[in-house]
């Protein structure tokens, strides 16, 4: 396993060159707007550890007026001028901005907790920073950002009842169930995380301890990880952010490879106050990238649109519009919904007949792409991984396919497949892709997920329930939807022993299916 974990950090650092690189590129942008101010300053957090910070204030702010305050805790591995592009906007249309680098990255002191109670709790003292510091308006609170600082942003509207209005982008509500879904550890988008983190700042040592027990797959460790992730996940502390009911945006991208968006569509079903929902193609933060730099963006856009309406009062229609905005991957064009379970309207099922066995411990073709980069294609160019169905070898990979479509069938939601596996081994790890099929047999990937069992007994049948990963994904009239299932994946790590096979079946008491939603024509 350590000449595995080196080949994947090694293969992260490629993708990590690039998000420093960003970081290194946010420092070209312009210092402020004309009329805007931007002083640095230091900020005492929890026990004392000096976070840097940026405030920006509009022009006037001098004069005596309370201004509603935003408050962006940076992402990942970037610095304290990740928003400021955003931050001058934001000062322009009124609002004290204070950015700040969270503990243990760059200047800020302290080290790497991965969103623990210290940065929940430094969230806080720098909002009383700003509050006895700038003219700040106590009643009109603002939190949000990309990536990491969205996290921070939920768990800390979750324990800060003067915060008010949230824009979590790209971020997670469920640590666990982003980078563990399936019990299965996905290890690319771990390995990522890892390198930026130990480029750019200070791990503690509880987070070094939790990626050496996430890498070891031991599940002797496991409960330790769900306890360490649940303490991170503003599922976890749900009803306090309920009572609290600030007004929560969340947006996030159809193939992000760190937090997928399932879990936050759970999240959003279950909040009870003003809720918004977006989801757009692209992976982690690239939905978001543009408007860093000060470029034209629409989650950005429509981020200021809600703090907007839910701080400063300007009936903008935010409230009026439905609250779940979904841009296809197919078409690039946006569809809303007034809730998540509208979103399928109906459903369609692909029977999985027969019997087929694959062998694990080789990669059949079939998998979801590279962490960052695959995702990134498909926003640009809508190019997703792709695999030749007919040459995918059997012995590999189990494979069904659907019957020609006389129309276009819009996918929207997750896919859910349900199905019956006999293994050879009390362990093992499957992988389902779901792919779209032209008429020459190449298949381009729609969604995918992986599922790890344990302790089963070898040849003793099991039923499995797996959802894909939500999408927004057109398959044109003339092609078929194939479901591909076989046993390794390089975005994942794999339990399958040495020599291990997986029988899937369909029993006639229980027949086994792939469930598409779809969005009505």
């Amino acid at each position: 396993m350590g000449q595995h974990r080196q080949a994947l950090r090694a293969a992260a650092l490629g993708v990590a060159g690039a998000t420093l690189a960003t970081g290194s590129l946010l420092g070209t942008a312009p210092a402020a707007h004309a009329g805007t101010a931007v002083r640095f300053v230091d900020i005492k957090g929890d026990g004392g550890t000096v976070l840097k910070a940026n405030v920006v204030l509009p022009a006037g702010a001098d004069g005596g007026r309370r201004l509603p305050l935003i408050v962006l805790p940076t992402s990942w591995g970037l610095p304290q001028i990740e928003y400021l592009a955003q931050a001058r906007r934001l000062a322009d249309s009124g609002y004290v901005v204070l950015s700040y680098n969270v503990r243990g990255f760059w200047q800020s002191g302290g080290e790497i907790e991965v969103a623990g109670p210290p940065d929940v709790a430094d969230a806080s003292r720098v909002i009383d920073w700003a509050l006895a510091h700038t003219p700040a308006d106590p009643g009109h609170i603002g939190i949000g950002g990309v990536s990491y600082g969205a996290g921070i942003s939920l768990l800390a509207a979750a324990h800060d009842p003067r915060i008010k209005a949230v824009a979590a982008l790209s971020g997670w509500a469920d640590l666990i169930g982003s980078i563990y879904s399936g019990r299965t550890q996905h290890v690319q988008a771990a390995a990522l995380l890892d390198v930026v983190g130990t480029a750019t700042g200070r791990r503690s040592a509880e987070s070094r301890e939790v990626f050496g027990d996430f890498y070891r797959a031991d599940l002797a460790d496991e409960e330790r990880l769900l306890a360490w992730g649940r303490k991170r996940s503003a599922t976890t502390c749900l009803d306090r952010l309920n009572r609290n009911a600030p007004a929560v945006m969340l947006a996030n991208a159809w193939g992000d490879s760190v937090f997928p968006p399932d879990q936050y569509a759970d999240f959003y079903t279950r909040l009870t106050g003003p809720k918004r929902l977006e989801l757009r193609p692209g992976d982690h933060a690239t939905a978001e990238l543009s408007g860093l730099f000060g470029l034209p963006n629409d989650v950005w856009t429509d981020t200021r649109r809600w703090f907007d309406h839910h701080l400063r009062g300007v009936d903008n229609g935010v409230n009026r519009e439905q609250p779940v905005r979904l841009k296809s991957r197919s078409t690039g064009g946006y569809e809303g919904y007034p809730d998540w379970k509208s979103v399928a309207a109906t459903s369609r099922k692909i029977e999985l007949a027969g019997t087929a066995t694959v062998r694990a411990n080789g990669d059949s073709g079939a998998n979801g792409g590279i962490v960052l980069l695959s995702s990134i294609v498909d926003q640009l160019v809508r190019l997703p991984p792709v695999a030749s169905i007919p040459l995918l070898p059997r012995a590999r990979a189990a494979v069904w396919q659907s019957e020609r479509y006389a129309k276009a069938q819009r996918v929207r939601g997750s896919a859910r497949l349900h199905t019956t596996v006999t293994p050879t081994a009390s362990s093992g790890t499957l992988v389902a892709h779901l792919y779209d099929v032209g008429p020459l047999g190449l298949g381009t990937l729609v969604s995918h997920a992986p599922y790890t069992f344990y302790g089963r007994t070898p040849g003793r049948s099991f039923g499995v329930d797996l959802e894909l990963f939500a999408t927004a994904y057109d398959v044109p009239a003339g092609h078929r939807l194939a479901l591909v299932v076989d046993t390794v994946d390089p975005l994942y790590i794999e339990h399958n022993p040495t020599g291990a096979r997986l029988t899937f079946s369909s029993p006639a008491n229980d027949p086994s299916y792939v469930s598409i939603p779809l969005r009505e024509q």
